[in-house]
């Protein structure tokens, strides 16, 4: 069952989440299912979930930063991100140089940087952030080493749970939740 209240994360990791300025996400696997689907001409397609959007919105829009950060290129992930508003980096070899170029763009140190990863190409960054995520069913050689993994599977709302996290943890849930009641 997915966390419901602050008081349900362990103070450790609520203390993290206070600090983030940063939010950094990796695609594949993450805010995806982690399947490639080609259609007969080579094209290829991606489900997102409609939940980590929202969440993602709602990080910008109480200041934090979204950032996408994938080894992969291809315009799908360009697009969503420019649909949230977010940033994309694609075709990233050095996930952990990018991660610090990003956070040095906004004056922020890696401490404020949470990161959300599933696979090898992302255990380099992991160590180095203020808050590191996997989604539940992310690697074991991945879910092993960060602060904090979620219930649900990633392109299955994991990417909204941190969303959450982040803002009940500076304060923000229940303006969020007023917002949506009108």
């Amino acid at each position: 069952m997915p966390y419901s209240h602050l008081n349900d994360y362990p103070a450790e990791i609520r203390e993290r989440a206070a600090r983030v300025r940063l939010a950094c996400f990796d695609v594949d696997g993450t805010l995806t299912d982690g399947r490639l689907i080609y259609d007969s001409e080579g094209r290829e397609s991606k489900c997102f979930h409609v939940q980590d959007g929202q969440g993602l919105a709602l990080l910008r829009r109480f200041g934090l930063a979204v950032h996408f950060v994938t080894a992969r290129g291809g315009a799908i992930a360009a697009q969503r991100a420019a649909e949230l508003g977010a940033s994309a980096h694609g075709d990233v070899a050095d996930k952990l140089a990018c991660v610090r170029e990003i956070a040095a763009g906004l004056g922020l140190t890696l401490d404020q940087v949470a990161f959300m990863g599933d696979d090898l190409a992302d255990l380099r960054v992991l160590p180095h952030v203020g808050l590191s995520v996997a989604p539940a069913n992310a690697h074991p050689w991945v879910r092993e080493r960060v602060h904090w993994r979620t219930v649900a599977r990633g392109g299955e709302g994991a990417a909204r749970e941190l969303c959450d996290l982040l803002l009940g943890a500076q304060g923000h849930a229940e303006q969020a939740l007023a917002g949506a009641l009108g």
